[in-house]
């Protein structure tokens, strides 16, 4: 029996091609996306639209990671973790992250930002899994919008999907809103055909 057809690009199954949602958009900071395992084949998972809608984007999935992959030798970009500083992190042993210098926020075109894809247990546990990531400087979210992620359940209203997230983060420092809405548009569709396809499966 041979297995379905997936398409080259989303890595999907044809049936389920999420490639019409694709949306370059033109952006400043380094993007780096560090994916738990078990979220690269989850069909509810934002992060590879995400990377195919911003070209240059790197999207690696492992749960320990080298720093050389957010720190190449001879880049001199500065680094920033999007992850909250959590209480329930501090109790538990983890660093407090240092603050990022204002004067690097100044200058987008000089930051890495990096992003962990998964649940929010499996992205606390790449996090605890990688003391270097723990050592960096956080980038904390400000006015964040209620999501628009109907396929998870979030624990908290301020929760959201690896794509949203990262256009927040990159809206806050590059100062453009407007810049990124052409993706976060395209991505309702998306939940929209996810939602659609996930109560096809359901019903059969």
């Amino acid at each position: 029996m041979t297995g379905r057809l997936h398409c080259a690009a989303c890595l999907r199954p044809q049936s389920s091609c999420i490639c019409r949602w694709i949306t370059p958009v033109a952006y400043r900071v380094e993007v780096l996306i560090l994916q738990h395992p078990l979220e690269a084949d989850n069909p509810k998972g934002t992060a590879r639209l995400l990377h195919l809608s911003l070209p240059s984007s790197r999207l690696i999935a492992g749960e320990v990671f080298a720093a050389q992959e957010w720190q190449p030798p001879g880049n001199t970009r500065h680094n920033l973790l999007l992850y909250p500083d959590l209480p329930s992190d501090r109790s538990a042993g983890l660093p407090l992250p240092p603050e990022p210098a204002p004067e690097l926020l100044q200058d987008p075109s000089g930051l890495r930002l990096i992003v962990l894809d998964g649940t929010w247990r499996k992205s606390r546990k790449l996090l605890y899994l990688n003391p270097s990531l723990q050592r960096l400087p956080r980038l904390a979210l400000r006015d964040v919008q209620p999501s628009n992620y109907r396929l998870r359940r979030a624990r908290q209203p301020d929760q959201l999907s690896t794509l949203e997230a990262v256009c927040a983060a990159l809206a806050q420092v590059e100062g453009d809103e407007g810049q990124f809405q052409p993706l976060l548009n395209a991505f309702d569709g998306f939940v929209a055909q996810q939602m659609a396809f996930l109560g096809r499966a359901a019903a059969a």
